[in-house]
């Protein structure tokens, strides 16, 4: 190629560059334009597909109803059960929980700090409303016989020293 068939090429392409730069990039249509086509497409696409489908005949329907049904009716009675028996075990393990609490205060109200076992309520063993004695002896509800608002004592070893009464 001589230097003028180069420089006319060159010229060429030049040209060629700059009409493309003029012209818009984009050859596609709107967006609206496309985006009717893709809606279009899609529709035909759809019928397409659907008349693939193949669909049951409604004995197999009904056989299939009835199974589901089933297989939930199953399931519902067996986590009935379930619950019933947890709601079971956890009452009784409350049950257990509340005896073993009351049995372990009885114990605690039944040893004195003294060491010595007592009944946590005291009885009535004759009748006359007034709690007897304990196993030591001692009133178990300490009384006031002589009306004075103070509890009378059982032995006389609590006596004022002096012998001098309290009405004194």
């Amino acid at each position: 190629m001589s230097k003028k068939e180069k420089s006319e090429a060159a010229e060429k392409i030049v040209k060629a560059e700059k009409e493309k730069a003029k012209k818009p990039k984009s050859d596609k249509p709107n967006f609206f334009v496309r985006a009717g086509k893709a809606i279009v497409r899609f529709v035909k696409d759809f019928r397409g597909e659907t008349k693939k489908i193949v669909w049951p005949d409604a004995k197999t329907v009904l056989k299939n109803t009835g199974v589901v049904l089933a297989v939930v009716a199953v399931f519902l009675v067996f986590i009935f059960l379930v619950d019933q028996g947890l709601s079971l075990a956890i009452g009784e393990l409350g049950d257990l929980a509340r005896n073993a609490g009351a049995s372990v205060t009885q114990e605690a109200d039944d040893h004195d700090h003294d060491g010595h076992d007592h009944e946590a309520v005291p009885h009535d063993h004759d009748g006359d409303g007034i709690p007897d004695h304990d196993d030591d002896g001692h009133d178990a509800v300490p009384h006031d016989h002589d009306g004075d608002g103070i509890p009378d004592h059982d032995d006389d070893a609590h006596e004022d020293p002096t012998g001098a009464s309290a009405e004194e």
